[in-house]
Formats: structure tokens, sequence, C-alpha cells
């Protein structure tokens, strides 16, 4: 079972650019940029050193905080993407935040085009298939928000596939995004959104009922609500779930109470996913073995897991079908 998951060809819908930098190429980014990280930055074992949800943010700043160049971001890309192709990932999307790269002094051009070359340089080299969300940030507001998504819109670059928001679920409302996620939709871009993590299952309503969206980040708590369940199936709006993340933010106390088995059953659209690998202790492959053996699904199960998330993702239509029918060729 081990071997056959390792084999079965896997998709990631949800990470976070900027929280896939592993502490040993943060230190070498800083080293370059003469940035002096924190050393209650890391732990005695080198991982990350965080408690909580609030030091998480604060951690994840603090390692965003050493990048500097186009040339950082094609380097975090490139091995983000060389991680995932060594699990066998063939697809990736992965979002970045504008806003974040701005604090560092980065412009978005500079920001996508070394992204992009990243992307570039692992499929040259791995093969793996690489896309870009850009996000805007919940807790900065809908005026940024705006900006985020014009600037987007007015300097569009094939890679760039879809429109998505994290940061604070319970900062404004989505309604107030609403102006902002019609401008990514009317442009082609497709959307996601952070809702249902921190907050209940009135997120995930929210996020349906004021926003374009075919996907949502998280989405777990829709577990209170049996109407909700009902209608995300209904709509196929897609989950992007990732258990290693919620259960190191304590969304849930252990693997016997996280809901992923539940939602199946409810015939939901789901992804497995690894949202800041190296802070979670997690990886897109571990999230597939630890499923397999926390939810007692078959390789069977995890290959129709692979599906979803290949039919759910924002890349065209020719892409999309081919992927989608190497996965369905998957001989476990």
């Amino acid at each position: 079972m081990q071997d056959q998951i390792h084999r079965l060809p896997k998709v990631e819908l949800h990470s976070h650019l900027e929280g896939t930098i592993r502490p040993a190429l943060a230190k070498e980014i800083a080293t370059r940029n003469n940035i002096t990280l924190d050393p209650n930055l890391f732990q005695v074992n080198g991982s990350y050193a965080w408690s909580d949800f609030p030091s998480f943010l604060k951690a994840y700043d603090s390692v965003s905080s050493c990048l500097k160049s186009g040339k950082d971001y094609q380097d975090i890309t490139y091995e983000y993407l060389k991680d995932c192709a060594k699990e066998n990932v063939v697809y990736a999307e992965t979002f970045i935040s504008p806003d974040h790269a701005a604090e560092c002094g980065i412009s978005y051009d500079d920001m996508i085009s070394g992204i992009a070359s990243g992307i570039d340089d692992a499929e040259r080299d791995f093969g793996i298939i690489g896309r870009i969300i850009v996000t805007c940030v919940r807790h900065l507001g809908p005026t940024q928000g705006l900006n985020v998504v014009h600037t987007m819109v007015d300097n569009p670059h094939p890679y760039v596939v879809g429109f998505g928001m994290g940061g604070d679920e319970n900062a404004y409302t989505l309604e107030e995004f609403a102006d902002v996620y019609k401008i990514a939709k009317k442009a082609g871009y497709k959307c996601t959104v952070h809702a249902g993590e921190i907050c209940g299952p009135e997120s995930v309503w929210d996020a349906i009922k004021y926003l374009p969206i075919s996907r949502i980040g998280h989405g777990v708590n829709c577990i209170k609500d049996e109407k909700l369940m009902g209608e995300l199936q209904q709509r196929n709006i897609h989950l992007e779930i990732c258990p290693g993340s919620n259960l190191s933010l304590s969304i849930f106390p252990d693997w016997n109470s996280h809901p992923l088995p539940s939602i199946m059953r409810k015939s939901i659209s789901i992804s497995l996913n690894s949202d800041d690998p190296p802070f979670f202790n997690t990886t897109v492959g571990q999230e597939y073995h630890d499923s397999a053996k926390h939810f007692n699904l078959g390789i069977e199960d995890l290959k129709q897991i692979s599906e979803m998330a290949m039919k759910a993702s924002f890349i065209d239509s020719k892409i999309k079908s081919r992927l989608i029918d190497k996965i369905q060729k998957f001989q476990s």
C-alpha cells in the first residue's frame, strides 16, 4: 500500500508559496540577502518554532521577510515543486501574495516572473506542472483587495489561473469583497476563498452566497450544517482540505475527530493538500499516506481524490484532460 500511494499521481490545490520555504532554504536566502533571522524562529531540531495560530502567523511573516527579489521567488518555487515531484505530484497550484511581496520591496512583475521561471525550470527538470493563484489578504480590507485584483487583471500572465483570498476569517465580511471577486470573474479567472477553517459554517454560506467561487479553501466546518453539505454537493463546490494543517492548528483535536470521511460520504468534491508544509511537518504525499492510515482510505479512494482535485483545478482544459487521463490510467 505504501508503494502504491507513492506511485499514485497526486494533485495539490492549496499551498501558500511563502509557507513552503523549508528552514534550510530560508537560512540560505537570508544569508544571500544579508538578513538576520530571529534565532527563536527555529527549534533545536531545526524546524520552525510556533505554538498557536498567532505565533504561527508571526513565524510565517518572519520567514517571508527573507525574500528580497524575483530570484528568491524563483528558488522557493523550484524547490517546492521539486519536493512535490519526488512524491509523484503531477500538478500543483500555489497561492501567492502580492501584498507579502510588496512588504519585502518586490514588485508584482518581479514576483510573477521569478515564480514563472521556477515553474519552467521544475517542469523541465521533473515534469511537474505548476500554476499560480493570486490572493488578496482579507484583514487588509476590500480596498486593498481591489488594488490586488486590478494589478492581476491589468498584468495578465499565462501561469496565473485563478484568484483567491486568505487572511483572518474574522475580518470584514465576504459581502464586502463581492466587487473584488466580480472583477476577477469578469476577466475570466476562476475563484476560491478561505472559509470554514477558523469560523463556522456561516462563513461558507457567505462564500457561496456572495462570491463567484467554484472552490473553498478548507471549508471543513461545513460538517456542522447538514443543509450546507447538501448545497456544496449540489453546486459541485470543491473543498481544498488540509488535514495536517487542521490538526496542527487545533481546528480538530485528533485524526478521529477530523470530518474528511463524513464529507466524502456526502459526495462532496475534495482534495488533499499541505497548506504550509514545513510549518506543519507535512507534505502532499504525507497527507495521502496519513489519510489512508487514519481514515481507512484505499488506493482507489485516493485515486478518486486525485481525480476530483484535477477536475477542480484552474488549469486550461487541454492540460487538465491530459492529467485526468494520466490519473485514471494509474494501475495500483
